[in-house]
């Protein structure tokens, strides 16, 4: 495995933690508050489309199979 390989996976990872945090969050319909702004959970689905699909994408190129 070189270090290209690694990176990807690597970044594949972190991207699909991310994802399923937003997962989580939209299951358990957790409120998310910055300062007294308060999220909407379209922003979640959002980034848990953009996320699953970097960590996808990332992981399959990581093994040669580019998209």
């Amino acid at each position: 495995m070189n270090s290209q390989t690694t990176g990807l996976r690597v970044a594949s990872v972190i991207f699909g933690v991310f994802a399923l945090g937003h997962l989580l969050r939209l299951v358990r319909h957790a409120q998310v508050t910055i300062g007294t702004h308060h999220a909407p959970m379209w922003v979640s689905i959002l980034v848990f489309i953009i996320f699953g699909g970097l960590s996808i994408w990332m992981w399959r190129l990581s093994s040669g199979r580019g998209a």
